[in-house]
């Protein structure tokens, strides 16, 4: 419970300062909490508040309530002594206030535009028939050894047709991927595509339980690759991943929306360098006593 006081005390102040500084004063009246020296606490603030607190899993209690509006009265008390000190007119304060009104301001506006640009059922069907499009296909199993040289391959590869069986301990004493090597190699289950291109197209190629006769030569140096399994790649169904392909698609919207209106915006960027740091001097070591 402390630490949902502390962040009522923190990010209210900070919201209290600027919404009263952005808000007109004609505003229409609203159900009040509290007052503090005649100023009002309205009751949506503490909805506000309540709000945040249920995302994080805080019941909704009078207990809870009470604590809210005792927060907040506390808020405005000092914040009314920073008024009176004129702190609210300190540059590097209206800063702050400046910063936090943009804050809220592109939240409020990506939030609306959310709600009013909901993901439909199409979209989310959609997305899903390309995502599966791009997961078809097999998946594998493998191990490798990988080494520097053409012919340290061609000579683990010859001892491998004299024991197939040697593969990992080959692996575990020859191979320079450290990632695999203490594994034997093992490189888990993977989708060819995201190896190397050389990598993906020799797999591709095996049948399980077979390992490549030739050295297969990457940016990385050369392979000697065993197929131990593959298998159809596992889409989930639609329905279970219905609420990640909806976030997503919200993702690519945004983005979408975003780069529009930087695209049709005039944004002039000043750079401006940053101060220069001296060297730390040199002490000098200290004389002798004499």
């Amino acid at each position: 419970m402390m630490l949902y006081q502390s962040r009522i005390l923190i990010i209210s102040a900070v919201s209290l300062m600027t919404l009263s500084a952005c808000n007109p004063t004609d505003k229409p009246k609203a159900a009040i909490a509290a007052t503090v020296n005649g100023a009002a606490i309205s009751e949506s603030r503490v909805e506000i508040l309540l709000k945040q607190g249920g995302a994080q899993g805080q019941p909704d209690t009078p207990e809870l309530r009470k604590k809210v509006i005792d927060q907040l009265s506390m808020q405005l008390l000092i914040s009314q002594e920073a008024l009176k000190k004129g702190i609210d007119k300190k540059p590097e304060v209206l800063d702050q206030l400046d910063l936090t009104r943009q804050s809220i301001l592109a939240n409020a506006f990506v939030e609306d535009y959310l709600k009013n640009n909901p993901v439909s059922d199409d979209m989310l069907k959609a997305e899903y028939e390309k995502i599966k499009a791009q997961m078809s296909g097999d998946e594998y199993k493998a191990r490798h050894i990988l080494v520097e040289q053409e012919a340290e391959a061609r000579d683990i590869i010859a001892k491998l047709k004299k024991n197939p069986k040697a593969f990992e301990s080959l692996a575990k004493a020859k191979s320079k991927d450290s990632g695999s090597k203490a594994n034997g190699g093992d490189l888990g289950w993977f989708d060819p595509r995201a190896m190397v291109p050389e990598f993906g197209a020799a797999v591709a190629t095996l049948t399980k339980g077979k390992f490549t006769e030739e050295p297969v030569k990457s940016q990385f140096g050369y392979h000697v690759i065993l197929l131990e399994d593959s298998r159809p790649k596992m889409i989930p169904p639609l329905d279970q991943v219905k609420s990640q392909l909806q976030q997503q698609i919200q993702q690519q919207n945004l983005k979408k929306l975003f780069d529009d209106l930087k695209a049709k915006a005039k944004i002039e960027i000043v750079q401006v360098a940053a101060p220069e740091i001296s060297p730390p001097k040199e002490s000098k070591p200290a004389e002798p006593k004499k």
